[in-house]
C-alpha cells in the first residue's frame, strides 16, 4: 500500500478503533455535536489519537461519500503494542538495539531515520501516539520501503516505553547538545536505546530526566546543530561500529 487508507463515517471510525486498527489521524467537522460524535471523541481521546477539526469543505475534498462529518486515515503498517515490545526484548536477551523518537513530527525526517535504522540493524523504533509523524506515502517513499522491515512500536507516552526498558536493564542514551560526553567518548554496550528529540525542541525535559546518559555529536563549524536525521544516523553508526567492528 503506497498511502494511507481513508475511512469515513462515525460508526466506521468507532469500529476501526474497537478493532485496534492503526489510525493515524481523524479529521472532524467543526461543530459536530451529536451523540455518536461525542462517543467518538471520547474514544479518540482515550486512545491518544489526534483530532483535526476542519471545515466540512475539506472533508468533502477528502471523500465525496457520506462522511457524517468524520474522515480518518489508517496506517499502511501494523504497529507493535507495548506488550509486543516487551516480548521482542525478551526474545533478544543477549543484544537489542532500540531507537526512541520523542515527538519527531517531520514526515521526511522520520522516513530518512527509519531507512538508517534498517541499515544499522535497529530492532524496533518507538514513537508516541500523539505528536509524531504519521506513516504515510511520503514516509514510505523517503524510507525506501524500510517501514515494512523495521518494527515500529506506538505507545501512549514515551515515558511508558522508557520505564519498560529500564525494567529490562536497557541503558537509555539521550541525544542532547547539552551533554558533557560526545559519542566518541561514549561506550555503547550490547543492549541500549537511543532517544532522539523533535526537530525544533530536542528532547522534552521529562524524557531527559529518565535518560541514563546524555550524548552529543562534536561540531567543528559555525552551524550549531545537525538535521535530526543526520544526527541520528551519525549516532547509530557509531553505536554499530562499537558493537560490530
Amino acid at each position: 500500500m503506497e498511502k494511507n487508507t481513508l475511512i469515513y463515517g462515525i460508526r466506521a471510525v468507532i469500529e476501526a478503533i474497537d478493532s485496534n486498527e492503526s489510525i493515524n489521524r481523524v479529521f472532524m467537522q467543526r461543530g459536530l455535536n451529536n451523540k455518536n460524535g461525542f462517543e467518538l471523541i471520547k474514544k479518540l481521546n482515550k486512545n491518544s489519537i489526534e483530532i483535526s477539526y476542519v471545515p466540512v469543505e475539506k472533508l468533502n475534498r477528502l471523500t465525496p461519500k457520506n462522511h457524517q462529518g468524520v474522515v480518518a486515515t489508517i496506517s499502511p503498517i501494523n504497529f507493535l503494542s507495548i506488550s509486543d515490545l516487551s516480548e521482542l526484548i525478551e526474545s533478544k536477551p543477549k543484544s537489542v538495539s532500540l531507537l526512541i523518537l520523542d515527538q519527531l513530527s517531520d514526515v521526511r525526517n522520520f522516513g530518512a531515520i527509519v531507512r538508517t535504522a534498517e541499515c544499522t540493524a535497529i530492532d524496533c523504533i518507538i514513537i508516541q501516539s500523539s505528536g509524531s509523524a504519521p506513516v504515510n506515502g511520503d514516509t514510505i517513499k523517503t524510507s525506501s520501503g524500510a517501514v515494512f522491515n523495521v518494527p515500529i512500536c506506538k505507545v501512549s507516552h514515551i515515558k511508558d516505553a522508557i520505564f519498560l526498558l529500564k525494567q529490562h536493564d536497557i541503558k537509555i542514551f539521550g541525544a542532547s547538545e547539552k551533554a558533557e560526553k560526545n559519542i566518541f567518548e561514549t561506550k555503547f554496550g550490547k543492549s541500549q536505546a537511543i532517544v532522539m528529540g523533535s526537530e525544533g525542541k530536542g528532547l522534552s525535559g521529562s524524557v531527559i530526566k529518565l535518560c541514563d546518559q546524555l550524548i552529543r555529536i562534536p561540531l567543528h563549524g559555525k552551524i550549531e546543530s545537525l538535521n535530526v536525521s543526520v544526527a541520528c544516523g551519525t549516532i547509530l553508526y557509531e553505536m554499530i561500529r562499537q558493537k560490530k567492528y
